[in-house]
């Protein structure tokens, strides 16, 4: 800095970093913040780096406990741990619970990455391994780095954040032999008819495109799509 510039303080930068007292709005700059997205990376590679290889199933986290969808959720969880495979889920209640709780009741691993908002509830009971995130995009990493395929049961504006990011990464070729499964005909009927009759029909994507989706009510049919595209995954490296 030019010299009318300096601090003439009579402080060293130690004795400033060391001290107490003092403003803290410098934890709300932006290059501090580079350092907690940063660190979320950090921690969120550390903790998953040896998960076995895992399905993510995303659902509403509004889904009652006593509802067909909480036991839909369960039986999924069971069939892919029996399957052989970790379930990653956003780590709260509802459908995300459920899966977690089907998961770890059939003896399979269960993962949780929660993520801070002012509505949640935490991470739910039946997670074995449990990581909070601060930042959407430092969690939806992870979910795609650490997944082998999403399956995608009725749930709201977060799983369809999560269904089209998917979507995206792997028409743009970011991500390779990654099966996107919408379980329930009923719910999802509607959207995979939009994206046919309007998206198709105008040239907005390409026939291979909507290949890209699977629609299914049978849970031994999404657990077959999931291992088939994990077999040509293994085929081919």
């Amino acid at each position: 800095m030019r010299r009318d510039q300096r601090d003439d303080s009579g402080s060293t930068t130690d004795q400033r970093l060391l001290d107490s007292r003092g403003p803290s709005d410098w934890v709300h700059t932006d290059p501090w913040r580079v350092l907690r997205i940063q660190a979320e990376f950090v921690e969120g590679f550390g903790a998953l780096a040896e998960v076995p290889r895992a399905v993510t199933v995303f659902g509403s986290a509004r889904t009652k406990r006593d509802s067909d969808e909480y036991e839909l959720g369960r039986a999924i969880g069971g069939a892919l741990a029996k399957a052989g495979f970790a379930t990653m889920t956003g780590g709260g209640p509802g459908a995300m619970e459920a899966v977690n709780r089907g998961a770890s009741e059939a003896g399979g691993f269960s993962v949780g990455l929660g993520i801070e908002l002012p509505f949640e509830q935490g991470l739910n009971p039946w997670v074995d391994l449990g990581v909070n995130f601060r930042y959407f995009f430092a969690r939806k990493t992870m979910f795609i780095k650490y997944s082998q395929a999403f399956i995608c049961l009725p749930g709201g504006f977060g799983t369809l954040d999560e269904l089209f990011e998917a979507l995206t990464l792997v028409q743009t070729k970011k991500v390779t032999k990654f099966p996107v499964v919408l379980f329930g005909s009923k719910y999802w009927g509607g959207l995979y008819d939009w994206i046919s009759d309007t998206l198709l029909a105008e040239g907005k994507i390409g026939e291979k495109d909507l290949e890209l989706l699977h629609v299914t009510d049978d849970i031994d049919d999404a657990v077959r799509v999931v291992q088939d595209s994990y077999q040509a995954w293994e085929d081919t490296h």
